[in-house]
Parts: C-alpha cells; structure tokens; sequence
C-alpha cells in the first residue's frame, strides 16, 4: 500500500506564513509521500517562494513538487525552483523522481504543462505564429511528460500536473476557459505511458474525479476543491504474478 497526499493551488504568501505548514502536522503518520500540484504561490516572487519552502519543509515524507502559472507570473520561476529544492523538495519539470515506499517503488512524473483544450474543442498549431506557439508548447510538454512516464520502472507510477488532462475533472468551471485550463494532450501522453494515477491542480471551481480517455484515474487536488490540507488516496499494488496491465495495477483506494 501506497499512501499519498496530494494537495495544489497553495498560493502561500508572506503574511500567511505558518498557516499551511501547521494543517500538515500529521502529515508523516498518514502518507508515504505529498505531491504538490502547482501554484505553491500567488505572484510567483521568491519572497512568496521562500514562504513555500518553508511550509513544506521537513514533513517527514518526501515531497514532490510542479511549479504552476502563477509560479510563473514574475518570471521568477528558476529562483523558486532552486528555493524548493534547497529545502529538500523535488521539483519536476518534464522529468521524473523514483521513492522507495516501504519496499513499493513509486515513480513520479511531470511538470507545469499547459493549456489548448479538448478533443472537438480544442487549440491547433495552424496559423498566426503566436497560436502555432501556444499548441507547440503543449505537445513538446506532452512529449517529455510521455518519455518520463514510459521510462519509469516501478511499481506504480503517477502524473503530477498543474494544468488539467481531461475535461472531467474542469466540470463547474465556465466551458468557455477549458482550454485554458488544460490539454487532451496531456491526457494521450498519460495514457499512451499506462500511468496509474494522474493528479492536477489549477481548477478551483473544478471536481476531484475524473479519467482520462484512455481509463486512467485523473484527481483535481487544488485545495478549493478538496477542502482540506491534502486529499489522500491509497494505492494497494498486488504481488507481480497477479499484476494485469500497468493501467489497472492498483487495485483499491
């Protein structure tokens, strides 16, 4: 059994300092590992990342991270990252992580990703240069999202995203913002890996469950949707004779 908390859309700043870190007390009795899916911060400065730092430092589990836009906004995003990982945090940004879960190994993939829309509804590289820009940057996102998960060898392996891979998971936000909420690209690149679990954040007006087309499990964890510090969702791996494929390994929650 895998035990983990995910939690996103922190938007951590200065005078708030404390707030988080205090709802996370008893985080290492609970979970094997946290993931944070995205805007740690509300304008993206080092100020606000070095607060951050601080909330997620020394929990007692391992935490792994994915910079989201408002991560992004001052362009400060390299200094953030380097703060995180200064207080033992793994950022991921189109690669992946291995943790070893009480013998279960647990690999992590992902990074921001980025918008375009859904199958039918959906941004194509056609065009204006800036529009050609904006798909482009979604399908090379997507392409090393799908490398990183395909060349993980583990017993169970999750997408950590801020942006959305499936529609499910916006219901309750405007239909008119989806393709800025996330990508059906991201959701292929997940589904073509055989990822066990997907997770995201950015959707605040979102809903937690949701699947990919391809059948994986896509959890929105951005914390106006989950109401509490982390949602925990726990991962039973059965013994590898028993194992069917990757997509359908685990097999409780």
């Amino acid at each position: 059994m895998i035990r983990v908390a995910a939690a996103g859309d922190l938007h951590v700043g200065p005078e708030a300092a404390g707030a988080y870190r205090a709802r996370l007390a008893a985080l290492a009795d609970h979970a094997d590992v946290l993931l944070v899916a995205g805007d740690l911060t509300r304008h993206g400065t080092v100020e606000e990342g070095e607060v951050a730092a601080g909330e997620l430092r020394d929990l007692g589990v391992p935490v792994v991270a994915v910079l989201g836009n408002h991560d992004y906004h001052s362009d400060e995003e390299d200094d953030i990252t380097a703060v995180l990982r200064d207080a033992g945090v793994t950022v991921l940004e189109g690669d992946a992580t291995v943790l070893d879960c009480g013998g279960t190994t647990l690999g992590v993939a992902g990074g921001k990703g980025f918008g375009g829309g859904f199958e039918g509804r959906c941004a194509s590289d056609f065009g204006e240069p800036e529009m050609k820009a904006f798909v482009r940057h979604t399908k090379d996102f997507a392409a090393r999202l799908n490398t990183s998960l395909t060349d993980l060898d583990t017993d169970v392996t999750i997408a950590l995203t801020h942006y959305a891979p499936c529609a499910d998971t916006l219901e309750g936000e405007p239909p008119e913002i989806y393709p800025f909420l996330g990508s059906y690209l991201l959701g292929e690149a997940i589904d073509s890996a055989g990822a066990d679990l997907a997770i995201h954040g950015h959707a605040h007006k979102g809903t937690e469950k949701g699947l990919t087309s391809g059948g994986v499990r896509v959890r929105n964890v951005a914390l106006p949707v989950i109401q509490h510090a982390y949602a925990m969702y726990c991962l039973e791996v059965p013994e590898a004779a028993d194992r069917g494929p990757t997509r359908e390994r685990v097999s409780a929650w």
